[in-house]
């Protein structure tokens, strides 16, 4: 059986030299709370290209994959996992660029309707 997973509520976020600090609190399946941190280097969003109203998912995400239930409470959203991200959204762009959309073959009957309509006059 599966140990019960915590959950990761968003408090708020704070800079701290070139860093953005968002703050969660941590619910345990016995409703106790922890108060934890993830830091993103912000050079680093920007040359990956997240924008900041990602971050708190991204970061809640960390925490979600590296939170195994000991006595850390400090992680970072590391550069490799930002490369990661970015990589997957330009491979979803490019499939998206790839796809065509479906064209509807003419009708020998388009336009029918209003030219007999023309005709009958």
């Amino acid at each position: 059986m599966e140990k019960p997973k915590t959950q990761f509520v968003l408090k708020g976020f704070s800079h701290v030299v070139g860093l953005r600090v968002l703050s969660f609190e941590g619910i345990a399946a016995d409703r106790t709370r922890e108060l934890f941190t993830v830091s993103a280097d912000l050079a680093q969003c920007r040359r990956y290209g997240i924008r900041l109203q990602e971050l708190p998912l991204l970061c809640r995400a960390v925490l979600e994959r590296c939170y195994e239930g000991g006595q850390q409470r400090a992680f970072a959203y590391t550069e490799e996992e930002m490369g990661l991200y970015a990589s997957g959204i330009r491979a979803r762009e490019a499939a998206a660029k790839q796809r065509k959309t479906p064209r509807r073959p003419a009708s020998e009957h388009m336009g029918s309707a209003w030219r007999g309509l023309l005709g009958s006059r």
